[in-house]
């Protein structure tokens, strides 16, 4: 399926070449507070481990929601053993899988989503459906109109939004905690980030940052703008993964600051800005789809390979 997965994002790409989108200036009533990363820098070996938890979470999303609803997956709960869950759901094909919890060592609660699997059909088009859109006005309060994202994500992500918001609710009552972390690997980490700007808007007052893995381009540069302004994210990208170059800019979709990427040697940079072309970092390095692997968009992510 990894070879059918690569066909499909190339022959979409390679059919929609003379489509242009033009992105629209972003309007927007908050301060604007970029991202920390202003320079490159190679994390330390402590700082890589730091994130292992979370790839851990974002590992586990591809579970069954009976497996981590009871937190009973195996090597990817085990890594995780304090883990306290609250809610999980998804059937894995029409409804990614996703889970809510409380983590008591790390004093977060914890919000994850499945990726794409490629040996499901549907979201696979899901991820093909490369247009962008406007967001929810209902779920996204407030959210200027020229913010627009990829519908097929907009759309997976309003399948869960109202369940994942209750549950949430639900852990911060039950922990007293006031801090979540959502996560998610490839069509996950793209639902992480929506709800990363969505989760906000309903819980203001709540400490709430994104850790996404292997995430594709998720909306316009309005929308990236927005998010450096105001979503605390980390995308971490291995080597020559070709997932977070799509879909391509010429297409209106622009990627936000934060990016982790892991070198040939494993180390790990932090690239500052949007989109960064530097060689150290992914579109630097993976300049088109035939320069890219699939096999490195499932890991390892530090020593965690994505899947249950």
């Amino acid at each position: 399926m990894a070879f059918s997965f690569f066909t499909l994002f190339s022959s979409f790409l390679l059919s929609t070449v003379t489509v242009s989108v033009q992105a629209a200036p972003l309007r927007t009533t908050r301060p604007i507070r970029r991202q920390d990363v202003t320079a490159f820098a190679t994390l330390s070996t402590s700082e890589i481990s730091s994130f292992r938890p979370f790839t851990h979470y974002a590992s586990t999303a591809y579970c069954q929601a009976s497996e981590t609803k009871d937190w009973s997956c195996g090597a990817n709960c085990d890594a995780n053993p304090t883990f306290q869950p609250v809610a999980s759901g998804g059937d894995g094909d029409d409804v990614q899988f996703w889970y809510v919890g409380v983590d008591p060592t790390l004093n977060t609660v914890v919000v994850a989503h499945q990726g794409t699997d490629p040996k499901k059909l549907m979201p696979l088009l899901t991820d093909a459906d490369f247009f962008l859109g406007e967001l929810d006005p209902d779920l996204f309060p407030g959210i200027d109109s020229d913010i627009k994202v990829h519908d097929g994500f907009r759309d997976a992500h309003a399948e869960t939004a109202p369940d994942v918001l209750a549950a949430v609710k639900t852990a911060l009552s039950q922990s007293g905690l006031n801090d979540v972390t959502i996560v998610g690997h490839s069509l996950g980490a793209a639902i992480a980030l929506l709800n990363g700007v969505y989760l906000p808007l309903q819980l203001p007052g709540v400490n709430i940052k994104t850790i996404g893995y292997g995430m594709p381009r998720v909306g316009n540069q309005a929308f990236a703008d927005f998010v450096d302004a105001n979503v605390p994210v980390t995308r971490v990208t291995n080597q020559n993964d070709l997932v977070p170059i799509l879909p391509g800019r010429f297409l209106g979709f622009h990627h936000p600051a934060g990016e982790k990427h892991i070198q040939d040697d494993e180390s790990w940079v932090a690239c500052p800005g949007q989109d960064n072309k530097d060689s150290r970092c992914t579109v630097g390095d993976v300049k088109t789809i035939f320069g890219g692997s699939i096999e490195d968009h499932s890991g390892p992510y530090d020593t965690v390979t994505m899947g249950c």
